[in-house]
């Protein structure tokens, strides 16, 4: 059992915004995971629980409602992935077994019709997901999500490995890893289809919004890191975040740990939001309906994150917060010291941009020798 920590109140100055018909989403989603038979009977009743609908809403709060409710049911699926294959199942501690059923679930994403695992409830899911993105969203949406699917699907088999061997990655592949098995970037194209439009190339696949894309998964991922450590840390057998990675690569005290992991994350943020604010002065409507998605997505995951009872576990209470604070701890405008996303500060930002965060003052008081 890990640590007992107090999660400070993270900066977050994105405003908050939930879908107006979130609770019969949730309920909708609640019944297509009955009907699939996604998992356990335990592991359904869980998930079901924790509010899935309530954070689609809050990714696309104004998106079409048959998205939204896409979005719903393939988050509860992701989860039924990682939890009920990955963290709480025997095949989580065999990469080898792992990749091939997730290869598997990945030809039938490809080519629903395949005769792979017809009776098994992910394959079912899926298939019906993939139907479902077909009709939403355009031929390049759907390979575009296939295509990330298979990003996820081999992160979580590398930490699988991990997990075989009882070992914790060094700062820069955790990182590299935590961009994809999160699952945030399977999202991405659901973005796009929440709102009936189709982000041009040249918009998408340009390094500042890619960029944007990258640092928003990081923000993402490292605040359900956060988060998630009490659930995380209490577990049974392996567990893995950027704490424990902290503690265990660079000496760290949890407390220690727990602050340089929030100030990397609000670095990044402020990094984020001053890049955004450069991209819409110039963006068409398509990016910048695209952008405020993105960022929709960041607030949402944020205020899940602190109200599901999958991270605020009410048997046992993690300390979280309850709110929010409007100053990051360090907002420098300097790389953190992690090889594989330093290239986001290679980008050129506005000088009007640059006001967007305000800093505390306190990013002295961390160590000197962490990795920010």
């Amino acid at each position: 059992m890990g640590p007992e920590l107090t999660i400070p109140p993270i900066f977050s100055p994105i405003p908050p915004a939930i879908h107006p018909r979130h609770a019969a989403i949730d309920a909708q989603t609640s019944a297509w995971a009955k009907t699939i038979g996604i998992g356990t009977e335990e592991l359904r009743a869980r998930l079901v629980s924790h509010d899935i609908g309530t954070f689609s809403a809050m990714i696309l709060p104004d998106g079409r409602d048959e998205v939204v409710s896409l979005l719903s049911d393939f988050i509860l699926w992701l989860f039924g992935v990682d939890d009920g294959c990955c963290e709480e199942s025997e095949l989580g501690h065999r990469p080898g077994d792992l990749i091939a059923l997730l290869h598997r679930l990945l030809r039938i994403a490809q080519n629903p019709e395949t005769p792979l695992l017809e009776r098994d409830p992910l394959a079912v899911g899926l298939r019906d997901l993939r139907a479902r993105v077909s009709r939403y969203g355009t031929h390049s949406q759907a390979a575009r999500w296939i295509d990330a699917l298979r990003e996820y699907f081999f992160s979580v088999a590398w930490e699988a490995e991990h997990r075989r061997a009882g070992t914790v990655p060094g700062l820069d592949d955790y990182t590299l890893m935590r961009l994809y098995d999160g699952a945030t970037t399977v999202v991405l194209p659901l973005l796009e289809m929440g709102h009936g439009y189709e982000l041009q190339p040249h918009e998408r696949d340009s390094p500042s919004t890619r960029a944007a894309a990258e640092m928003a998964s990081f923000i993402i991922t490292w605040d359900n890191d956060i988060l998630s450590h009490h659930k995380e840390s209490r577990s049974k057998g392996y567990w893995l975040n950027v704490i424990r990675v902290l503690e265990h690569h660079h000496g760290m005290a949890p407390d220690e740990a727990l602050a340089t992991a929030v100030a990397q994350r609000d670095r990044v943020m402020c990094r984020y939001l001053r890049l955004k604010d450069d991209l819409m002065a110039t963006a068409g409507p398509q990016l910048r309906r695209y952008l405020t998605s993105l960022t929709h997505f960041v607030r949402g995951a944020q205020d899940w994150g602190i109200s599901s009872v999958r991270y605020t576990t009410p048997h046992d209470p993690a300390r979280l917060p309850t709110s929010f604070s409007d100053r990051p701890t360090d907002d420098r405008d300097l790389p953190l010291g992690i090889p594989v996303v330093a290239w986001w500060w290679d980008l050129p930002t506005l000088t009007g941009a640059s006001g967007t965060c305000t800093g505390t003052g306190t990013a002295e008081r961390v160590r000197q020798t962490a990795p920010v």
